[in-house]
């Protein structure tokens, strides 16, 4: 009777201990990691979901902006952190998909947890408005007779690799691509690109200098809704260009859980609203189970779409 009460007793005192646990967290400031330059509509969601964690737990929220290495640095930041919910990350497809699949990122998908998927970017390829092209059919062919350099975020990213299969598929070349850590209004003014994949957010300022080439949307672009979309302009998949909100995996279940209402109910403010209509980006909240569906189904079509650039 005493090992029986004994052991109650011990039961009773680590579910205790576990629940003590729960509730405090989080006991310090919490790091969200932003694997790119300030000023993006992700980074914007970041510090809306910043505001939200610290008004809801009273602890801070910051984000860090940690660009290099076309977000690896800042992937690997995250994800070499101890899995206790202080360090979280925002990831595009790309880190899940891509880096992986070319065998250059310094850390496994089995590395990462996604808590939820919470925008889809306003990606595009765009060009100055004088350019002498207006649409993928008439920039191929120009640039069969004329140079024209391509600026883009990295060369093994998604949107690079789908502009090189567009390229492909209607029989042109870059005379030169250059990757950046971001493309913007002076990438194109400067002349350090003719045609540059960007997002509205970064070419805001200059809007009405721009075209719109290809928008790599499911929907038109509200800030251009007349832009051609690119899956209307080349055969094949195209991918939509989602980012979501990571942690290391082996966090715990009910810190998950609690980031993720936090975000979901950020992703629902009328300050990511606002963010939706200036940018034109698609926000909403697609959770865990969900989301890791979409992410395994990405990786696989992904695979199919570097394995082009192999031959």
């Amino acid at each position: 009777m005493k090992r029986i009460v004994g052991t109650a007793v011990a039961l009773m005192a680590t579910v205790s201990a576990a629940t003590m646990a729960l509730a405090e967290y989080p006991e310090r400031p919490v790091s969200i990691i932003e694997p790119w330059p300030p000023g993006d509509v992700d980074d914007q969601l970041l510090r809306v979901i910043a505001e939200q964690f610290t008004t809801e737990t009273g602890v801070p929220a910051k984000v860090v902006n940690r660009p290099g290495g076309y977000g690896l640095e800042g992937a690997a930041s995250v994800l070499t952190s101890p899995a206790d919910g202080y360090t979280i990350g925002s990831f595009l497809i790309d880190i899940p998909t891509s880096y992986p699949i070319l065998g250059i990122a310094p850390y496994a998908r089995e590395d990462m947890e996604v808590i939820g998927l919470n925008m889809n970017f306003p990606f595009m390829l765009a060009a100055l408005k004088d350019a002498p092209y207006n649409n993928l059919a008439e920039l191929a062919a120009y640039a069969k007779e004329n140079p024209v350099s391509f600026g883009h975020f990295g060369f093994e990213t998604i949107p690079a690799q789908q502009t090189f299969e567009a390229a492909r598929q209607l029989g042109f070349e870059f005379s030169t691509e250059t990757g950046y850590d971001a493309t913007d209004c002076t990438t194109l003014s400067n002349g350090d690109a003719d045609v540059i994949n960007t997002t509205v957010a970064l070419i805001l300022a200059c809007k009405d200098d721009i075209k719109v080439i290809a928008a790599y949307t499911e929907k038109p672009l509200s800030v251009f809704p007349d832009a051609p979309l690119l899956r209307d302009q080349i055969t094949g998949p195209t991918f939509t260009l989602w980012s979501g909100i990571f942690v290391p995996k082996g966090t715990p279940q009910e810190v998950k859980d609690k980031l993720a209402g936090i975000i979901q109910r950020a992703m629902e403010s009328d300050q990511a609203k606002q963010i939706a209509e200036t940018t034109g980006a698609e926000i909403y909240w697609q959770p865990a189970g969900e989301a890791q569906a979409r992410i395994d189904a990405d990786f696989e079509a992904v695979k199919e779409l570097f394995a082009k650039m192999q031959k």
